[in-house]
């Protein structure tokens, strides 16, 4: 799936990072625009006459709503309401639908829903001969325009056709996300690069922070409630929808405000990224709360987002012998309805 990219001058970090010889690129992401290959999410197609009835069956989204157009963040749970994925969805087609998460998890959430599939006509592929895009800046909606040849849609909706699909993510800056085929994507980037700077994946990681977006991994995986990492305040639950695995478990907490870990944004004061599940510790060094994700922003310190506990006042909190000091979220931890946001 990375080939593509390497064969144009990327350097692979990680399994899920990917840099190029661009200085600076968090900073240079404050005021240029940059582009860069999203090397961390992967792609699960939901396919047949029954997909929508299927996935409206195990995805927290309301699937009618989900109309070529709206684009609404899910999420997969077990029974017990613990997050298995947590996903961006979209249609393609007619009986057609497209899952956006972390690549950590695709196999795993295919194979989970693979039990279920038997008693559908549908059809689960992992996506490999796709790329995605992004694109940050104020210029990333002409730039798309112009070498897509798509205009931008609004947050959480999509535009595009059935090859070429353009998302719009939140984020201090605006953010654009292309999915295409790896033989289109090769072609595309030198004129995307020709405006825009190349730059490594971190970046778009970091804006996912500042935005207050988790995507989960395998090291979360069957571990946290939706609310835990504030699904429902960003649209990702539907709470008017009928049945869902683990939706009576996600609607108890949310109805009886049993949820007592949220994540939140912070900035340690070191240059230091903890690794992911590292614990968050107060003065008496008892674990509250744990590292969901990091990056180094553009003065090289470490932001993340952590899951703590939400107990009003706890104190001093240290990660991996580094401060941490707390940072506003964009968005208020409270209910939002993906309802609203399709009619947006």
């Amino acid at each position: 799936m990375q080939d593509w990219i390497t064969e144009l001058g990327a350097r692979t970090l990680a399994d899920d990072h990917i840099t190029f010889d661009t200085q600076d690129a968090a900073r240079q992401a404050l005021d240029a625009t940059v582009v860069t290959p999203l090397l961390q999410f992967g792609v699960l197609d939901v396919v047949g006459a029954d997909a929508e009835k299927f996935l409206q069956g195990q995805a927290s989204a309301q699937l009618n709503l989900v109309d070529g157009d709206f684009a609404p963040l899910t999420v997969f749970c077990t029974p017990k309401g613990r997050m298995l994925a947590n996903a961006q969805l979209l249609r393609v087609a007619e009986g057609h639908y497209r899952l956006i998460l972390h690549r950590d998890l695709v196999d795993s959430l295919a194979d989970h829903l693979k039990k279920f599939a038997v008693f559908y006509k549908v059809q689960l592929t992992a996506r490999d001969d796709l790329a995605l895009i992004g694109l940050i800046g104020q210029e990333a909606s002409a730039l798309a325009e112009v070498r897509l040849d798509i205009a931008p849609p609004a947050i959480w909706h999509q535009a595009g056709d059935a090859e070429t699909q353009l998302l719009a993510h939140p984020g201090p800056r605006p953010r654009l996300l292309a999915i295409l085929p790896t033989e289109r994507a090769t072609e595309v980037w030198p004129t995307l690069a020709e405006q825009a700077t190349p730059a490594g994946n971190a970046v778009w990681c970091l804006h996912d922070i500042q935005a207050g977006l988790a995507w989960l991994t395998s090291h979360h995986r069957d571990a946290l409630l939706p609310q835990m990492i504030n699904w429902e305040a960003l649209g990702g639950i539907s709470f008017k929808k009928g049945c869902y695995t683990g939706q009576e478990v996600v609607a108890r907490a949310h109805f009886r405000g049993q949820v007592k870990r949220r994540l939140m944004r912070g900035q340690l004061d070191g240059s230091v990224l903890p690794e992911i599940g590292s614990p968050v510790l107060d003065t008496n060094d008892k674990a509250v709360g744990e590292v969901i994700t990091t990056e180094l922003d553009a003065y090289d310190q470490a932001e993340v987002l952590v899951v703590l506990s939400t107990k009003e006042d706890i104190g001093p909190l240290s990660v991996a012998g580094q401060k941490l000091k707390l940072l506003q979220l964009p968005y208020p931890i409270e209910r939002l309805d993906p309802e609203s946001l399709a009619a947006s």
